[in-house]
Order: C-alpha cells, then sequence, then structure tokens
C-alpha cells in the first residue's frame, strides 16, 4: 500500500463522525436549542393548521369532525369574481416595491460610501435607520396627517406654491394610493435595508480603489468598477428573496394606508383579502386555501429565481 493510501485511510479513520462532533461541541449546540424550539413551536407545529383547505371546518366540530370536501375552497377561490382583481393589485404593489425599493438601499449605500467627513455619514444614516423601528401605526398617523385636507403640510405647501387651489384629498383617489404606498414603504425601510451592503462595501479591498486611481478612475467610475462587481453576490442573494417573496405585497401598510373602501378596488391584495374573508367573515377553510396557493407560489417563484441565479455562481443552495 501507498504512502498516500496510508494517510487517506488515517484521515478517514481518525475523523470523528457526526455524531462525535455534536457531542464534542454540545455547549455550542444547547445555545442553539432555544432557537429550534421556537422554530418548531410556531412554524411546524401549527402547520397542521393546513387541513382545514380541504375541510368545512367548523370551531364546534374541529378537524376530525368537520367534513372533508377536497379541492372545494380551491376552485371557489379561483372563481372568486374579485380573484383577478386581488391578483393583479398584489403583482402590481409587488412589482413596483422591487423596481423602486430594492435598488434603493443599494444606492443609499453606494452614495453613504462616498461621503468623507464621518460625522455627516453616521448623522445621515442615523436618520435613514430611525423609520424602521416606528410602527405601521405611527406611520400610517404620519402619512394621515402628513395628506390631511385639513391643515395637511402637503396641501398646504402645494397651495402656497399655487399648484392647487383647494386641498386634494390623496387617501381617497385611488390613482395616487400606489404611489403613497411604495414611496411610504422606501421612505420607512431604506436606511436599515442599507446596513447589509455597507458591511459589505466595507469588506472591498481598499488596495482596488488605490490601483484604480492612480489608473486615473474616477470616483464614479470605481463605484461600477470596483464596489458593485464586489458586493453582486449580496445584490443577487437579496434579489431571489425579494422575487421568492413577490407575493407578499404587504399587510399593516395596505391595511391602515388602504382603510378607505372607496380604495378597495386597488388596495385588496392576498393578505388582506385573506385577513377579511377568514377573521371577519370566519371563512377559516377559504381563507386558507387562499393562503396555501400564495404560500405554493411563493415557493415556485423562489425556486426558478434561485436556479437562474445559480448560473451566475450564486445562490442560496
Amino acid at each position: 500500500m501507498s504512502q498516500t493510501s496510508i494517510r487517506t485511510a488515517r484521515e478517514t479513520y481518525s475523523k470523528p463522525n457526526g455524531i462525535v462532533r455534536l457531542l464534542r461541541q454540545w455547549d455550542i449546540q444547547l445555545m442553539v436549542l432555544p432557537a429550534l424550539l421556537f422554530i418548531f413551536l410556531f412554524s411546524y407545529v401549527p402547520m397542521y393548521g393546513v387541513l382545514t383547505a380541504f375541510q368545512d371546518y367548523s370551531l364546534f366540530k374541529g378537524f376530525l369532525g368537520s367534513p372533508w370536501v377536497g379541492f372545494k375552497h380551491f376552485e371557489m377561490f379561483f372563481n372568486a369574481p374579485v380573484f383577478w382583481d386581488i391578483m393583479r393589485n398584489t403583482l402590481v404593489i409587488s412589482l413596483l416595491k422591487l423596481i423602486v425599493g430594492f435598488p434603493a438601499p443599494i444606492l443609499l449605500a453606494l452614495m453613504l460610501n462616498e461621503i468623507g467627513n464621518r460625522t455627516f455619514k453616521r448623522t445621515i444614516q442615523t436618520i435613514s435607520y430611525l423609520p424602521h423601528f416606528l410602527s405601521w401605526v405611527i406611520v400610517s398617523g404620519f402619512v394621515l396627517s402628513l395628506l390631511s385636507t385639513d391643515n395637511g403640510s402637503l396641501n398646504i405647501l402645494l397651495q402656497k406654491l399655487n399648484l392647487i387651489e383647494e386641498p386634494i384629498n390623496f387617501l381617497s383617489m385611488p390613482e395616487y394610493f400606489w404611489g403613497i404606498l411604495v414611496t411610504t414603504g422606501v421612505w420607512k425601510e431604506i436606511g436599515f435595508a442599507s446596513i447589509v451592503y455597507l458591511a459589505a462595501i466595507a469588506g472591498v479591498d481598499p488596495h482596488l480603489y488605490e490601483a484604480a486611481s492612480m489608473d486615473g478612475a474616477s470616483r464614479f467610475r470605481q463605484m461600477f468598477t470596483i464596489t458593485l462587481p464586489s458586493i453582486l453576490p449580496v445584490v443577487i442573494v437579496f434579489s431571489i428573496l425579494a422575487i421568492g417573496n413577490l407575493l407578499n405585497a404587504g399587510f399593516e401598510d395596505i391595511l391602515l394606508l388602504g382603510s378607505n373602501p372607496i380604495l378597495r378596488d386597488v388596495s385588496d391584495v392576498l393578505d388582506t383579502y385573506v385577513y377579511r374573508i377568514g377573521i371577519e367573515n370566519s371563512r377559516y377553510s377559504y381563507a386558507t386555501a387562499a393562503g396555501i396557493f400564495k404560500a405554493v407560489i411563493s415557493v415556485g417563484l423562489l425556486a426558478g429565481a434561485n436556479y437562474v441565479a445559480r448560473r451566475s455562481g450564486n445562490s442560496l443552495w
């Protein structure tokens, strides 16, 4: 037997198996245990509830007493008069959030990276982070006050500039709702979402910038030839997750900002529809079927986006 074979055999037999490694790391595994229990109790145990989508579920009869109806509620959901309106609103709002909201934190991170004054940079970062920590109840109240016809700041400004004669009730006009919703969402999350990109930019080798500067590359050119390619793997991973969440158009923001019944035709999305049908109307089986439909499509979008991204060498799995 050659020396190479003997060495390979020794390494194979001397390497501890998975159970041994797990026992050796018992203290580290113990730290992970609470998180695993949390996921199991609140993510996996409640999954038995998906059975209600295939039953005429009754709170009084329970799972065992409720009759099985197969795909009845799925057919009802697909044939519902509002199905295509809901899908249109969900896809349009999600695509607008993706097109506007996804590149916004990247641009903010690139601009913050170019600021030389550290005090000014930290001030801008703090100001941009703060809205993320405000609940949507507070943010929606702020937006409602800003756009109010009674002493609303925006209407006062437009009147002062002689752009309008009478105050505009923005949140009762469907043509303005999507723009208000997307703008508010970007303002709330842009600062916090840029943290990951700033961390990725901080990991770029500074010698690359020095070499590019010696070759005469401007800061703007360095941004496109060094910074963006360096953080591209992070951008791809987050784009995969964003595509997987394409049907998650929002819930709290739409529910609070689109509470006016006049806006129902442009504000009703899958999540708000499931909430209204399931909780308010107590149609639990029907609402569960709609939720399962959304989950299946989301998994398909995530897998498809990951498959496409894998060709570039950057994927989730």
